[in-house]
């Protein structure tokens, strides 16, 4: 199984919401939660889901704000409330440098897929193919080396060390993929 060295310079950081007001703001949800690293923004390239494939274009932030409502941004050329419409559900992607910064222990979901699920040996077990959320926190979606799938707590009595430079993930306990 191979598993490429991928390390994206661009991913997702926020989508894109309702209208807010009339002069064509949207909301915002940031992934992280943070919004500092947003507001720091000039250029973005949005996302938009089209049938089976994904338009993407480059956006220009003429401005924001924040209020006890949420987050908003407002895009150049985006004047109405019709108009914001056209980005509602779309992905906000950022360069690596303008996104959240990570505290220590924390990582970008984009860089854990692809990683290598490995037992307390180093022996392959599955790859992680996503990450998800769940009602209880995030899960590690992994691709067994069979193609099946597994869901996999992302918590500390499941997860051990995780080595973004080696491209793996330890897996304390591996009866989790039965």
């Amino acid at each position: 199984m191979h598993v490429g060295n991928r390390r994206l310079k661009t991913f997702v950081t926020a989508i894109i919401g309702q209208p807010y007001g009339i002069a064509g703001f949207v909301r915002i949800k940031s992934l992280s939660g943070e919004t500092a690293h947003l507001k720091k923004l000039v250029r973005v390239t949005v996302r938009c889901a089209s049938g089976t494939k994904f338009d993407e274009h480059s956006l220009e932030i003429e401005d924001y704000l924040e209020n006890g409502a949420g987050f908003f941004l407002k895009f150049k050329g985006i004047n109405s409330p019709e108009a914001a419409r056209t980005v509602r559900g779309a992905e906000l992607c950022v360069e690596r440098e303008a996104a959240a910064p990570l505290a220590k222990g924390e990582y970008y979901i984009e860089d854990l897929k692809g990683l290598m699920l490995t037992d307390c040996a180093g022996e392959i077990l599955a790859v992680i193919a996503d990450v998800i959320e769940g009602g209880g926190g995030f899960l590690l979606e992994a691709r067994l080396l069979d193609g099946e799938m597994r869901l996999i707590p992302f918590r500390n009595e499941f997860i051990g060390e995780i080595s973004l430079e080696n491209r793996a993930v330890e897996l304390r306990k591996s009866w989790i993929l039965t």
